[in-house]
């Protein structure tokens, strides 16, 4: 009777602890076109984000988080394989027109397609976040924003878009149905098997059709109904991630279960004609590149408000150490980011990179001829160099961040002295 009582702690203990050491599921939430302070918990005052809010006070959130370029296509490709845009060579949304043909059509005709194939194999040439999770064991759901073809082309098991420009079905997401993502939790139970999932929405993303409902909330916010209505997809977009999180909760997977966010761009609404600002999406500038980065495991990682330098380059090696990966240190040290969970790769961190692109590309296999500003902070002090052939008219500049962190009042002909040393350091990080 001893014998089978210690026999059975034994085995109890032994469940236990597999269960406790089994592979998270993660979520990855990519926001698309959302300016950084458009977030209750970064200090807007009036759009409301209850759910984003939440989950910025339940995770280690980096409100000075960036992308490494302000154009959606180059941006996810870059949180998908952990690259800088001239390391994997996604630099731009669409391939390069040929002389004599307009963009549309160019679009309709068969050297678009060409085209994208090439920026396809790029993509396939390295490893991605989905190909090393599947490898791994993982059902790889993709949704919403896809701009590689097939979503098999990324390494998914799973997904909704087949092949358009980018997202095609996948683009129902959010906006009509949260389903797929609920099948595809219920289809991992039923496997035994962990799950990533790809929340990529076209949102708050135009076009801007929120609800009757939300857009009432901002119509005395604005004089401009464009704003208003960009606001209230912000809001749209926030509840679904409540509709996420309620889910996890009522599967009780949120302690099993990583959630990481970053918006792939920023937008600033023109107030005239709804379309974006200048110093926002495509640009050089805060307004396009910055974005708050979250990373959640409740009673796995503790939440803090952090003003470390985070980037979308870092998802891919913070991923692997949190998921155990058998070659986590091997792979990263192939990959420019960080684990944002090691304190002590954080401190040593002083500077980051980035880099603007034309949104055609000129050449798809060579992003220097594609370039039009590299950029990098350092510290609170951000540098802009403009590239002279695709930007000839542009002028270096030099922000203090902490002071301006509009981009204001261009310091660089004041401080010659500092762009001459944050110069030579961009060079040093990459000189095309």
């Amino acid at each position: 009777m001893i014998l089978r009582t210690l026999l059975l702690t034994t085995i109890v203990c032994l469940v236990g602890l597999q269960s406790s050491f089994a592979a998270p599921n993660v979520i990855l939430i990519v926001s698309d076109d959302h300016a950084w302070t458009d977030y209750g918990f970064m200090g807007h005052s009036f759009v409301q984000t209850p759910n984003l809010d939440r989950l910025a006070r339940e995770s280690r959130c980096f409100q000075r988080g960036y992308v490494t370029s302000s154009l959606c296509c180059p941006s996810l490709a870059t949180i998908m394989t952990g690259r800088y845009p001239h390391q994997h060579k996604i630099t731009s949304n669409d391939p390069p027109i040929p002389a004599g043909m307009n963009a549309k059509e160019f679009n309709r005709s068969p050297l678009f397609q060409r085209g994208r194939d090439v920026m396809n194999q790029h993509m396939a040439n390295v490893p991605t976040m989905s190909r090393v999770l599947k490898d791994q064991g993982y059902l790889c759901l993709q949704t919403g924003k896809w701009w590689q073809g097939h979503f098999s082309h990324g390494g998914f098991t799973h997904g909704m878009t087949k092949g358009g420009r980018h997202g095609d079905d996948g683009l129902d997401i959010g906006r009509k149905t949260m389903q797929p993502i609920y099948d595809h939790i219920q289809l991992a139970k039923n496997e035994s098997k962990p799950f990533f999932i790809w929340y990529a929405p076209m949102m708050p993303h135009d076009p801007h059709t929120p609800p009757e409902r939300l857009l009432e909330r901002y119509k005395d916010k604005t004089d401009s109904l464009h704003v208003a209505k960009y606001f209230a997809m912000v809001e749209w977009f926030d509840e679904t991630i409540g509709d996420i999180l309620k889910h996890l909760d009522e599967k009780q997977l949120a302690k099993d279960t990583i959630i990481m966010y970053v918006a792939d761009n920023g937008w600033i609404t023109n107030p005239q004609t709804g379309r974006y600002a200048a110093k926002s999406k495509q640009s050089q500038y805060d307004g396009g590149l910055r974005s708050p980065i979250m990373i959640r495991q409740l009673d796995r990682i503790q939440p803090m408000m952090s003003q470390s330098l985070a980037q979308s380059i870092d998802f891919l090696p913070t991923l692997l150490h949190s998921v155990n990966h058998p070659e986590a240190n091997k792979l990263c040290q192939t990959l420019p980011g960080i684990n944002l969970l090691d304190d002590s790769a954080l401190k040593s961190r002083t500077s980051i990179y980035g880099e603007c692109f034309t949104h055609n590309s000129v050449d798809l296999n060579n992003p220097s001829k594609s370039l039009r500003f590299r950029w990098m902070i350092d510290g609170n002090t951000k540098l802009i160099v403009p590239d002279s052939t695709n930007e000839p008219k542009a002028e270096v500049e030099l922000y203090d961040l902490s002071a301006d962190p509009h981009e204001e009042k261009n310091l660089a002909s004041l401080q010659t002295g500092k762009v001459a040393e944050l110069k030579s350091t961009l060079d040093r990080w990459w000189k095309p």
